[in-house]
């Protein structure tokens, strides 16, 4: 054996601790309506499938007011409902429902940036610069003899001049689409504002937050050139985090924002949360945006970027989880979201992808601390990669040619043609077209199917929540000796002790002394013994 992660206690109030968070892009996964978009109704129809599914909490992407032109990333009013997704009466029904089946609800926050149709923008536009309505954005003048240069170098994460001049010669700043203008967070009115909008939905029952941008709000006093050279991409920008930290990511003063959040969240009861989407140069920078006084978790995206092999597993795990002992709190595990290309189709797509995808499951569930899953992973579902070029609207399409729609189609329930049950009886309508190897996919299809990806999802999940060694309040990971290539880890509680063991090493692996299995990602054969596990695949066995 070698080295051991402790994790800490946990109670009722400390649900986010180990909890099981499934993600849902409301625009593509249930429409109740038969429009073609997903809705909160269809949200609401369908909780049972996640209560049944085995998940903890839903995460809802914004559903707020929007023109859409960032799938409601670009917010014009914080406290309504879009049309498009219902009324507010839908989600206080939705809510009380989940609620009602022991589901919590997360939602999404956006601070970093308005929709450019927000009133607040619009008043912004019509006065002058130097204006209190321009005061809360941040407009520049331009560079150049007569201005007509960006105010500095700064490009957008999703490709291009992260800066719009406006009729009257002055600059706004957008470090995304130019229809989503950025806040000035040293505004003492955009601080108030957003903690009234935390106020207004936590008062309807929301139990926690996911914080969009976390690490985005303040920029460099000054807002100095990046002098990096050209950044292009976001993912580009998020490389040369490693150079340094750029202007207008994780500065130390965004830390103030979320100090002063914490204390509204812990004034609501039931273990109000927020989970950041940040990020930082460092691990150790990364972990500052948690604590007793800013935010209860921050995505490991490390995770999801790690690279189809044991020492990359293993190294991102160790750090992770040595980071969380530090600041006491739980390691946040995801594989896929709504930003990424899904995992199927990243570690390999095919028939190998869907393997390596299943083990990875089996890998991130059997971790202490949270898991956040993405809507249709519970499906095996691989990306889309030809939907045609008309059809596609994320916005950094047209700028970088790159694009997200690919893991935003939505999901099949059930049904042999497309849009394979997303709508209501009858209705053929979807936003994005599902491609004909779906209905082989579909909820529908999988349930009560021995080995299928649902199934897979469903019983571990059931083991997970039901066994002492994978509880919050067992031991953290324990690693054990293995052959090259294979990972393999102990958790315990008392008598109780589980053993994941994941195979990457190219090979079958026999594997032997840890107990009887009680999940796999791919059948096991009896040898001796033990087992052998198959390439690409991974095991639960347990010893009482």
């Amino acid at each position: 054996m070698t080295a051991t992660h402790p994790t800490p206690p946990t109670a009722d109030h400390d649900w986010w601790r180990s909890a099981v968070v499934y993600q849902v892009y409301v625009r593509s996964f249930a429409d109740a309506n038969g429009d073609g978009i997903g809705d909160l109704r269809g949200v609401r129809e369908r909780l049972p499938y996640l209560r049944d599914l085995g998940v903890d909490a839903l995460w809802l992407t914004p559903f707020y007011t929007s023109p859409m032109v960032d799938g409601g990333y670009d917010v014009a009013d914080y406290r309504d409902v879009d049309p498009m997704f219902g009324t507010l009466a839908d989600f206080d029904a939705m809510i009380a429902d989940a609620h009602d089946l022991g589901l919590r609800i997360i939602v999404d926050l956006v601070p970093n940036h308005t929709s450019s149709a927000h009133p607040w923008f619009v008043a912004a536009l019509a006065a002058a610069p130097g204006s209190k309505e321009r005061a809360r954005y941040l407009f520049a003048e331009g560079r150049g003899a007569h201005g007509d240069l960006p105010p500095n170098d700064w490009e957008s994460i999703f490709g291009g001049p992260a800066w719009t001049r406006v009729p009257d010669g002055q600059w706004y700043l957008h470090l995304f689409d130019p229809a989503q203008p950025d806040l000035n967070w040293r505004h003492p009115e955009v601080r108030a504002e957003f903690e009234d909008i935390l106020r207004f939905w936590l008062g309807r029952g929301v139990d926690g937050f996911r914080i969009d941008v976390a690490h985005g709000m303040i920029k460099a006093e000054g807002l100095p050139d990046v002098g990096f050279g050209t950044l292009t991409t976001g993912r580009r920008q998020v490389e040369l985090l490693g150079k340094g930290r750029l202007p207008y990511f994780d500065q130390d003063e965004v830390h103030d924002i979320y100090r002063a959040w914490r204390p509204i969240l812990d004034s609501y009861p039931g273990g109000r949360m927020a989970v950041a989407e940040a990020w930082a140069e460092t691990p150790q920078r990364l972990a500052r945006y948690i604590g007793p006084d800013e935010l209860h978790q921050a995505f490991s995206f490390d995770f999801l970027d790690a690279t189809w092999s044991a020492d990359s597993f293993r190294k991102v795990i160790d750090t992770a989880l040595a980071e969380s002992t530090i600041v006491g709190a739980p390691t946040t595990w995801v594989l896929s979201n709504h930003d990424k290309q899904r995992h199927v189709t990243r570690y390999g797509d095919g028939l190998e992808g869907l393997r390596r995808s299943r083990a990875a499951t089996l890998l991130m569930l059997a971790l202490p601390g949270c898991a956040y899953l993405y809507q249709g992973e519970e499906l095996g579902l691989p990306e889309v990669l030809d939907l045609p070029d008309e059809l596609r609207q994320d916005p950094a399409f047209l700028r970088t040619g790159e694009s997200r729609d690919g893991c935003r189609v939505p999901i099949p329930w059930s049904g042999e043609l497309a849009p394979y049950g997303f709508g209501p009886a009858g209705s053929e309508l979807s936003w994005l077209p599902a491609p004909a190897t779906w209905r082989a996919l579909s909820v529908a299809a999988q349930t009560g199917v021995p080995g299928s990806t649902l199934e897979l999802y469903r019983d571990a999940l059931r083991i997970r929540r039901e066994h002492p060694a994978l509880s919050a309040d067992a031991g953290g990971v324990t690693w054990l000796e293995t052959e090259p290539g294979v990972l393999a880890f102990a958790r315990a509680a008392g008598d109780a002790v589980l053993t994941c063991v994941v195979n990457l090493s190219g090979s079958p692996a026999l594997v032997a002394g840890y107990g009887e299995p009680v999940v796999a990602s791919a059948p096991l054969t009896g040898q001796g013994a033990g087992h052998l596990l198959p390439v690409d695949a991974a095991a639960w066995f347990e010893r009482r």
